[in-house]
């Protein structure tokens, strides 16, 4: 079964932590973020295949925000546009900054679980799916 979920982050608040946190809080196990816009003051973004971040100030419209949902960690990739249009993105890093407001939507699906697990061929925590 899916469970939908939808809220509202305010200004000041940290964009990625903020998303954990209500992962936490509503102890969804395996979720997906469907949707999310609005605004950012600041980004940081881990660019493709690097260990390299960059910082991005605002004013910045959030275009895309997609990812995983486990309870220990949320998998998101963001593209945002600056006020001349321009588009950056890559993976969502903590200390990016809402601005006015982000809406954000999520899926929490009951049969599944989600984890995160190194894998040595890509030296990251990869997903690992769970079936109830």
């Amino acid at each position: 079964m899916i469970i939908p979920y939808a809220f509202r982050l305010t200004q000041g608040t940290d964009l990625k932590k903020s998303i954990l946190h209500f992962v936490q809080d509503n102890k969804i196990q395996a979720g997906s973020l469907l949707s999310g816009i609005g605004c950012l003051s600041k980004v940081i973004i881990r660019l493709a295949d690097e260990s390299k971040t960059i910082e991005v100030l605002g004013p910045l419209e959030i275009l895309t925000l997609s990812g995983t949902l486990t309870p220990q960690h949320v998998h998101l990739h963001i593209s945002v546009a600056d006020k001349k249009g321009q588009v950056i993105g890559g993976h969502l890093v903590d200390g990016s900054i809402v601005s006015y407001t982000a809406e954000i939507c999520i899926a929490s699906y009951t049969n599944l679980s989600f984890s995160r697990e190194y894998d040595e061929l890509t030296r990251f925590d990869e997903l690992k799916i769970n079936t109830e």
